[in-house]
């Protein structure tokens, strides 16, 4: 086990150790041009490790009640604190999809990235990014898990200000010099890369000081050992509410859910790639597949803890309110990678909101967000690689393009309505076997008293078909004429292509397994309000392949993204220099007093004393005189 943990981890890492120091001692080293197929054999042998402990660490098929397996490696054992490795159903699919995908994504940035000036950094922090999340995906102790986590936050700062000098149009986001109410409405990678870190900060603390008081609390830090119950019984209603939501702080910025979801869309100033590979298998995912990993074992639907239930709740609506938000966003969008970039955060709401509605439905919640995260990271991978590839053949960010460009690039057009049909929930194609088992989840919250989650969900979907139309027919079909400059792109076509026809394999599984979950999928597709909302969903997609665009006020403040970037370029730096401002002045007021007020006053009081005190016997009869009759006086007034 040992070995094969050894190749899953650190064969990518080492595999671009070459091209990073080839770049180091050479700038420009055209030799070294060559290097970048050494990383993508490594993520080949880290996937070729996921695939075996896929089929050969546990049974197969991976069962949802099959009992996990455990590797542990000592590191601190008198503390409780080790390396400890788990496989379980959600470990072992997750660990493939991520290997599967990266190494898709790495075979296309050969050509991609193939005249990049930084190929050094940009490898070395892609291998890194992806075996960061690996270890996020096969941790079961939240320290290591904490590592992987904090490594993914590294390399995504690296990844999205990869372009740090800021010199191509084509890496920025918003139109460029644009302003809006003063406010720039234009990002730089640099600017991408610094959103993203510190966004992700603000999260990564609190969760980090959540791990360190459920370690105090329970003397372990082994998500599948502790004993949830009794942790939320022992430290109350108050103290499961503090606890449970300083940790999913951390998730809800990872995941870009609101109010934390700016950075995610200046972050699509970083190259197509390290888009595709963050808003699919990689980052953003590992918020949601936090939560499904963090309920899979606290198993609210068995202990119903009024603590737990209003998190839940919580995390429910932050879910759906984000999705709407992104779906509608989108809509308005016409940059080919916001646009997908909002797509995701809506995705991310519904993976959310499925999982917390296990407290009320059970454990199939958890799966049906966990199925519709596997079969939205191989869509939203194949739509970026093709945006990338768009980008390249028109020179152009935006959505432009015509049946011409359809003609020219068969491949990507081909890619792009598959890949919207199965991720929009038309029938009979894959998402609408995971939609349907979902709006049957929200479904049953109306027996909880809870209406709106179904409500929210039905909009949503039909919203986001619209906008996955939008995306075809914008690039392919009704956007503006434009030039193409026609190089290359089979490498790049290829690895798109496989992409997609993963879905068609999760469509065949989906189909015809006989065990669970897919048989509820199955059933749940049939059911007659399924059925309804599959024929709205339909009818949103070919109402938006034919009127794309919404020229309208309403179409520009969606695409605007409804002025959230003020929240974070104009509100909140406001109320940053505020407090800087009140703790400067604070700051001063003490050091007035330390350093000024205090010392003159015992200047002023030694000054007294040392006058006093002149080795005089006059003086002294003098002061004990007066001390007698100031008493007396004192005496005779008050009447003693």
């Amino acid at each position: 086990m040992m070995e094969l943990l050894i190749l899953l981890f650190l064969s990518p890492i080492v595999s671009s150790v070459p091209i990073a120091f080839a770049w180091l001692i050479d700038p420009k080293p055209e030799w070294a041009r060559k290097l970048p197929i050494l990383s993508v054999i490594g993520l080949f042998i880290s996937l070729c490790a996921a695939i075996y402990i896929l089929f050969n660490v546990g049974s197969f098929p991976p069962s949802p009640e099959s009992e996990p397996i455990r590797y542990t490696i000592a590191w601190l054992p008198e503390f409780n604190i080790n390396f400890v490795f788990i496989f379980d159903y959600l470990s072992r699919i997750m660990g493939a999809l991520t290997a599967v995908i990266a190494f898709l994504i790495g075979v296309y940035g050969l050509e991609y990235m193939r005249d990049d000036y930084r190929l050094g950094w940009y490898w070395f922090f892609f291998n890194l990014f992806t075996a960061s999340m690996l270890l996020v995906v096969y941790s079961d102790n939240l320290l290591m898990f904490l590592i992987g986590w904090e490594g993914l936050g590294l390399a995504s700062w690296a990844l999205i200000g990869h372009w740090f000098r800021d010199d191509d149009p084509l890496s920025f986001v918003g139109v460029i010099d644009r302003k809006v109410w003063k406010l720039d409405y234009f990002w730089s990678p640099s600017f991408g890369g610094w959103r993203a870190i510190s966004t992700i900060r603000v999260g990564d603390m609190p969760m980090f000081f959540a791990i360190g008081a459920i370690y105090l609390l329970t003397g372990t830090l082994n998500i599948s050992e502790i004993d949830w119950s009794s942790l939320f019984h022992h430290i109350g209603f108050a103290g499961t509410i503090l606890l449970m939501l300083a940790f999913m702080m951390g998730p809800f910025t990872k995941s870009a859910q609101l109010p934390f979801s700016e950075w995610l869309m200046t972050a699509m100033t970083g190259p197509t790639t390290v888009s595709a590979l963050l808003h699919s298998a990689t980052m953003v995912a590992a918020g949601t597949y936090m939560f499904m990993r963090l309920s899979w074992y606290i198993e609210p639907w068995e202990h119903h803890i009024h603590g737990v239930e209003l998190l839940y709740l919580i995390v429910l609506f932050v879910g759906l309110i984000s999705a709407f938000y992104g779906a509608l966003v989108a809509l308005g969008c016409l940059e080919r990678k916001v646009l997908l970039a909002a797509s995701t955060m809506s995705s991310l709401g519904l993976m959310f909101a499925s999982s917390a509605a296990s407290y009320w439905v059970g454990k199939i919640a958890v799966l049906v967000g966990f199925w519709y995260l596997v079969t939205h990271a191989f869509a939203k991978a194949t739509l970026f690689l093709v945006a990338g590839h768009l980008i390249h053949f028109t020179h152009d960010r935006f959505c432009v393009g015509d049946t011409e460009v359809a003609k020219r690039i068969k491949v990507a057009f081909v890619a792009t309505i598959f890949a919207t049909l199965c991720l929009s929930g038309i029938p009979p194609f894959t998402a609408y076997w995971v939609k349907s088992a979902m709006d049957e989840v929200m479904h049953d919250l109306i027996h909880h008293h809870m209406t709106l989650p179904l409500t929210l969900l039905v909009l949503t979907s039909i919203v986001y078909s619209a906008f996955l139309a939008k995306f075809l027919s914008l690039n392919f079909y009704k956007g503006e004429k434009v030039h193409l400059h026609i190089h290359g792109g089979r490498v790049m076509g290829s690895a798109y292509t496989v992409m997609y026809l993963m879905l068609f394999l999760l469509l065949w599984i989906y189909l015809t397994r006989h065990i669970e979950p897919f048989t509820h999928f199955f059933e749940a597709g049939f059911v007659k309000s399924s059925l309804m909302v599959g024929l709205a969903v339909t009818v949103s997609y070919g109402l938006a392949i034919f009127k794309p665009r919404i020229r309208s006020p309403v179409g520009a403040f969606l695409g605007d993204r409804m002025y959230m970037p003020y929240l974070n370029d104009f509100i909140v730096p406001k109320i940053g220099w505020a407090i800087a401002f009140i703790v400067d002045h604070c700051n001063r007021g003490i050091d007035f007093l330390c350093h000024r007020a205090v010392p003159r006053m015992f200047e002023i009081y030694s000054i007294g004393v040392r006058r006093i005190q002149d080795g005089r016997l006059e003086r002294y009869v003098k002061i004990a005189v007066g001390f007698i009759l100031l008493m007396a006086v004192i005496s005779v007034v008050m009447g003693w």
